[in-house]
C-alpha cells in the first residue's frame, strides 16, 4: 500500500481552497494510506472523507530559528516512526515544511521550488507567481505528475459534504427566525472593515429586511460583539461558541453572509452560503472563495495601491486602510439587494 504524507496549509482559507487537491489526491490513489500534517489552527477542518490520519503540529514555545529547528527535528522523528512514507506533498511554500519531511525520511518530496528549499525536494515544480492563477489551481498542479485530466477547481467544491468530512463536529443550531451571518474578523489589519461600518450595516439590514445578525468569529471578536451590544444592535452573539467546522449549519441556513476577506468567507462559501465580501488589501483573483455558494466581492479599486496584499497598511495618514474603509455600508447594501434576488 502506498503511503502518502501531505503538509496541509496553515490558514483556514487556504485549507478550504485545498479541497480540490485532497479530492483529486484520493481519486488518484483510492487505496493509499494518506496522512496529513497540520497546525492546531486548521485541524478541525481537515477533510476526513479523503484522509486516514492527522498529525497536529505542536505550537512553538519560542519564536526563534533555533527553537523552530529543534521542534522540526523532534516532530520529524515522530513522523519517521509513523512511516515509512513513499510520497510527501507540500502545500505551503515554506522552507520548514520541506525540512520537516526530509527529517521524517519521506522518500519522494514534491513541492514548489521556493524559499531556498530545493535541496530537500526530489520532485521540484516551478512556482508561477502569476496573479491570475487561483490558489486552488496552484494546489491541484502539485498532482500534475500523475498525468490525469483534472476538473476545474470549482467543480470539486460543488460536492462538498460537511457531514462526511467533519463527522465529529456538533454543529451550532441556527435561529428559528430568518437571519444573516456577520463575520467581522480577519487575521490582518488591512483586511478588517471597521466595527463602525459593520454596525451601520447591521442597522440597515434590520431596518430594510427585519433580519437579525448572528455574529461569528473567534475570541478576538469578543470586543466587537461587546461594542455592538452597547449600541443595542439587533444581534445574536455566537462568537467563540464552537470550532470553525461547527458553523456549517449556521452558514447553510443564513439569508446571506457578510464578512471580510477571511477564512470564514471560504468556509461559508464551501457550505453553500451566499457571501458578500468587503475586500481590503487582498487580491480576489487569487483567493476569492469558489465554493458552490454565490460570492460577491466588493472592492475599492480606485485606491492606487490596491491590491498590495500587505497585512499592515503602509500609510498612517488619512489614506490608511482606504482600500476597505472607503467602502460604505450603502455600497454593501446595494450588493446585498442583488444577492437576495439570486
Amino acid at each position: 500500500m502506498k503511503r502518502i504524507l501531505v503538509r496541509a496549509p496553515n490558514w483556514i482559507g487556504d485549507q478550504i481552497m485545498a479541497y480540490p487537491f485532497f479530492a483529486q489526491l484520493r481519486k488518484s490513489y483510492p487505496d493509499a494510506w494518506i496522512g496529513v500534517v497540520c497546525t492546531e489552527w486548521v485541524k478541525d477542518i481537515q477533510f476526513r472523507g479523503f484522509i486516514d490520519e492527522i498529525f497536529v503540529l505542536p505550537k512553538f514555545k519560542k519564536k526563534s530559528i533555533f527553537s523552530s529547528y529543534q521542534s522540526i527535528r523532534r516532530i520529524g522523528k515522530v513522523l519517521k516512526n509513523k512511516g515509512p512514507w513513499d510520497v510527501g506533498i507540500l502545500l505551503p511554500n515554506s522552507f520548514g515544511s520541506a525540512y520537516l519531511f526530509h527529517r521524517a525520511g519521506v522518500r519522494t518530496i514534491r513541492g514548489y521550488q521556493t524559499d531556498l528549499r530545493g535541496f530537500f525536494l526530489t520532485e521540484k515544480l516551478v512556482w508561477n507567481p502569476d496573479s491570475s492563477i487561483h490558489r486552488s489551481d496552484a494546489y491541484l498542479r502539485l498532482l500534475a505528475k500523475e498525468g490525469l485530466e483534472f476538473e476545474y477547481a470549482r467543480d470539486y467544491l460543488k460536492r462538498f459534504d460537511p457531514v462526511k468530512h467533519w463527522p465529529e463536529v456538533i454543529p451550532l443550531e441556527p435561529p428559528k427566525e430568518p437571519y444573516v451571518v456577520i463575520a467581522p474578523g480577519a487575521t490582518a489589519d488591512s483586511r478588517r472593515w471597521s466595527p463602525k461600518n459593520f454596525a451601520a450595516l447591521i442597522r440597515q439590514i434590520n431596518h430594510h429586511w427585519g433580519f437579525k445578525a448572528v455574529i461569528v468569529g473567534g475570541p478576538a471578536e469578543r470586543s466587537i460583539v461587546d461594542e455592538f451590544e452597547r449600541m443595542n444592535l439587533p444581534i445574536i452573539d455566537m462568537v467563540a461558541q464552537g470550532s470553525v467546522s461547527s458553523l456549517w449549519q449556521l452558514f447553510q441556513g443564513a439569508q446571506f453572509v457578510v464578512c471580510n476577506e477571511s477564512g470564514l468567507a471560504h468556509v461559508a462559501s464551501i457550505c453553500g452560503s451566499k457571501v458578500q465580501i468587503v475586500c481590503g488589501a487582498a487580491d480576489p483573483t487569487r483567493t476569492k472563495p469558489i465554493g458552490p455558494g454565490l460570492v460577491q466581492v466588493l472592492t475599492n479599486a480606485r485606491v492606487s495601491c490596491w491590491p498590495c496584499e500587505k497585512n499592515v497598511c503602509q500609510f498612517s495618514d488619512r489614506r490608511k486602510n482606504q482600500c476597505h474603509e472607503g467602502i460604505s455600508s450603502d455600497a454593501v447594501m446595494d450588493g446585498l439587494e442583488g444577492v437576495l434576488r439570486v
